[in-house]
């Protein structure tokens, strides 16, 4: 039986792991696959040999290097005893490409696919990530050029939240009843993040945001909810969860695009959610917070002059981005006033996430993923 082994380092890498494998699964189904990630990549039928334990900044990956590390022994383990055709590397660098050097000595087919963002720091990975790698698929329009401009052959394939935005069968009202919201009330949606530093960082800016909201807009009868990742321990957070509930949030282990398909706006933690909500033509602030040293070496070493999504694909400011002491409830709830009562932003800021939706029509990236595995596999 022919093994392809699939890596991810977080949530969202997860959830691209899950739908490339229900893919594959449906192109080749005489594959087995194995793979690092969580509870979608195990319903998607894949064999986990190891959790994710990814961190995001340098204090917080100080405190889970001896996971990340005990993680990369069973990588390495399983490269040994399973002898995969292909490994799929979906982003997280620092431990994919070190897991990608192993592999190749070994003869084995690198694919990376949702290439680390190179185009932010670390410019010196591009050739890096091309010696490692057999295949690169890209999941953003300007990321080719880059790769195609130092002489490597790399994909657009388009960006697999598209898939997940697809396979939505629900109408609105009937997720609404299934989240257990009224269908005929408005909804804000809160969506801290699923990393640990988010969550402990977000979380309660995101129930003064709820006070706040209620006092302004009392009259509206609007709902909150907020989605936790399924890898999540939400124990860890019991304090602030129960203190939201109390507000009258509604808490789920859901995929973030059910919480978000269902709302009228939202506030959310930088990251693949942004581009989700942007597709899903739902207006938003997006916020974040880091530790102080993590943002301060941040300042000197990242490139770039936004953080979310829709504003580098738009190379323009189209949503308000929030950081750090700025991102608190006073800041956030003038934005979403803003939204709430000035149409002419609103509308605006619609009409620019239809046009970077546009970028990536014509796309079906776990499919055509999928098929580059089952070539690169034999």
């Amino acid at each position: 039986m022919k093994i392809v082994m699939i890596v991810t380092g977080e949530s969202s890498g997860e959830l691209y792991g899950a739908l490339l494998a229900k893919a594959l699964k449906i192109k080749c189904p005489d594959i087995h696959i194995i793979g690092i990630g969580g509870e979608r990549m195990r319903e998607a039928g894949v064999e986990i040999i190891s959790g994710i334990s990814g961190a995001f900044g340098l204090s917080e990956a100080i405190s889970a290097y001896k996971a990340v590390k005990k993680t990369f022994m069973l990588a390495v383990n399983a490269i040994k005893e399973f002898s995969p055709r292909v490994i799929v590397l979906i982003d997280y660098p620092d431990f994919n490409i070190r897991l990608a050097r192993a592999a190749k000595k070994k003869g084995i087919k690198i694919l990376y696919y949702v290439s680390p963002q190179v185009w932010a720091w670390r410019k010196g990975r591009v050739k890096t990530i091309a010696e490692v790698s057999d295949r690169i698929a890209v999941i953003l329009p300007f990321e080719e050029k880059i790769y195609k401009d130092a002489g490597i052959q790399c994909e657009f394939v388009g960006h697999p939240v598209l898939d997940e935005i697809e396979s939505l069968k629900q109408d609105r009202k009937d997720l609404k009843l299934s989240l257990g919201l009224n269908p005929e009330k408005p909804v804000l949606s809160l969506l801290p993040g699923s990393r640990h530093h988010e969550l402990k960082s977000l979380l309660p800016v995101m129930l003064d945001v709820v006070r706040g909201f209620k006092a302004e807009f009392r009259d509206y009868g609007f709902q909150f909810i907020i989605p936790v990742a399924p890898n999540t321990d939400i124990d860890r957070y019991q304090i602030h969860i129960r203190q939201l509930k109390d507000e009258g949030v509604i808490i789920k282990k859901e995929n973030a695009i059910n919480i978000l398909s269902v709302a009228d706006i939202a506030v959310i933690a930088s990251g693949t959610a942004t581009l989700q909500a942007a597709f899903l033509g739902i207006p938003m602030v997006v916020v974040y917070k880091v530790s102080p040293l993590t943002y301060f070496i941040g300042r000197i070493i990242v490139n770039v002059k936004y953080i979310s999504l829709i504003n580098l694909l738009s190379g323009r400011e189209v949503v308000k981005e929030l950081l750090q002491s700025h991102a608190n409830a006073g800041n956030i709830l003038y934005e979403l006033k803003k939204i709430r009562k000035d149409r002419e932003y609103k509308e605006h800021m619609t009409k620019q996430f239809r046009v970077v939706k546009d970028m990536f029509s014509g796309k079906n990236p776990s499919l055509r993923v999928a098929e580059m595995v089952c070539e690169m596999a034999g």
